[in-house]
């Protein structure tokens, strides 16, 4: 008999086994890996470098970066935060920079930095990793559970699952009366063919985008012959970084959008519009009047060879072709017509989305264990005492930046302290 089985050998997993077993070194605590190889996730994060957390300190605002689980990890963000995560990984001499954008990363910039750390402290402090076990079967017993693997029963007091988005452990749940939000993917990036961003990969430019919904509403309720008209609704707004890459659109304005979009973008079947704007002080009639004025200004001066705003030259050119503008054409030589077409493709270029891409290695879904089904001051089941989850196992996920990682961290520590008393 165990006293905790940990089931997924993950950042949660791990961090949980390693927090229990300071707490309370009696704890006979056993990780149960269904893959060769642990902490396969932290390896490939933030392109090999792992993203750990996010330099946010306040949890307010920590909160608000997650489109499913806001609300609950408000509470334990406040238990733990990631200046908690920075001050674990640094008292273990693993040093930490926050980056600009406020990611944290090792001052190494490798995974292998993390992974050694957590590795290191689970085997110092007798934590038992059983690799190749994947879990078949959980069933509750008068003392606790029984997990079982290919070829054996364990038995154990308490149990936490960490095992991220596992159909099968959500359909071991499912069969415990659990919940399970139906998993969609979120962080994914746009796939989209068109002309004015085939070859320039590899741009970045500030900007904002809008996914833009289309709705059938009729003009004349009273009329026999119903007549309908398309309008096209902003659904989901972002702004930020947006990248220009070999298959579409990436970068944090794109993955904001299919972060916070998850469920909606999966409804649209990944087909759907987006609008750009890629001057995002200007707006189309702000824009207009300015080349209006730039017609005078640099009147002699062909359009394609003066870029008059602070976008790529290589971008400025396919906007200026989109709109019909030829390379020798001049600014004063440009009529209404074009200046208004310019600066619809500066302010509101419209690209037809087909399909997606996973965003790097980092596959993230937003789905999992009802969120109203956990009691988030222990990360316990409200349904079964004994039973703990701790990262993407339950309806939370984030944006990218190190965020997901932070609730990784966060429920496993404030599980870890739950069962360690």
């Amino acid at each position: 008999m165990l006293d905790v089985i940990i089931v997924g050998g993950g950042a949660a997993g791990f961090y949980a086994a390693i927090q229990m077993a300071e707490l309370s070194p009696e704890l006979d605590i056993a990780i149960f890996e269904r893959g060769k190889t642990v902490l396969s996730k932290v390896k490939v994060s933030g392109g090999g470098r792992c993203n750990v957390t996010h330099g946010e300190f306040s949890p307010k605002e920590l909160a608000t970066n997650y489109p499913r689980g806001e609300k609950e990890l408000l509470g334990p963000f406040h238990k733990y935060a990631p200046i908690d995560v920075m001050s674990f990984f640094e008292a273990r001499g693993v040093s930490l920079k926050i980056e600009e954008d406020g990611r944290v990363f090792p001052k190494s910039d490798s995974s292998q930095s993390i992974i050694n750390c957590l590795v290191g402290e689970a085997e110092r402090l007798g934590v038992q990793v059983l690799k190749n076990s994947a879990v078949k079967a959980i069933s509750k017993t008068e003392e606790g559970w029984q997990v079982t693997t290919m070829n054996k029963h364990y038995q154990t007091k308490k149990l936490m699952l960490a095992t991220g988005s596992n159909p099968k452990i959500w359909k071991q749940l499912e069969n415990l009366g659990h919940h399970i939000v139906s998993p969609v993917p979120s962080l994914f990036t746009f796939n989209i063919k068109d002309k004015r961003i085939q070859g320039i990969q590899g741009i970045s430019t500030n900007a904002t985008v809008e996914v833009m919904s289309k709705k059938t509403f009729n003009t004349d309720k009273k009329s026999l012959n119903l007549k309908s008209k398309i309008k096209e609704d902003t659904v989901l707004y972002a702004d930020g970084p947006l990248l220009i890459t070999h298959w579409g659109l990436s970068g944090p304005a794109i993955l904001k959008l299919s972060a916070w979009g998850a469920n909606i973008l999966h409804d649209y079947n990944y087909s759907f519009r987006i609008k750009v704007n890629w001057l995002p002080d200007y707006s189309t009639e702000s824009m207009e009047a300015y080349l209006k004025e730039l017609k005078d200004v640099e009147a002699k001066k062909t359009v394609m060879r003066t870029n008059v705003t602070e976008l790529p030259k290589r971008l400025w050119k396919r906007l200026v072709e989109a709109a019909e503008i030829e390379p020798e054409e001049r600014w004063a030589d440009m009529s209404k017509e074009q200046l208004q077409a310019l600066a619809g493709q500066l302010t509101a270029s419209s690209f037809k989305v087909e399909g997606k891409s996973t965003f790097k290695e980092e596959f993230v879904t937003a789905g999992g264990v009802d969120l109203k089904e956990i009691n988030f001051k222990t990360f316990e089941s409200k349904l079964h005492p004994d039973l703990y989850f701790a990262g993407e196992i339950i309806n939370v996920d984030a944006i990218t930046g190190g965020f997901n990682f932070q609730n990784a961290w966060t429920g496993a520590y404030i599980a870890a302290q739950a069962i360690a008393s």
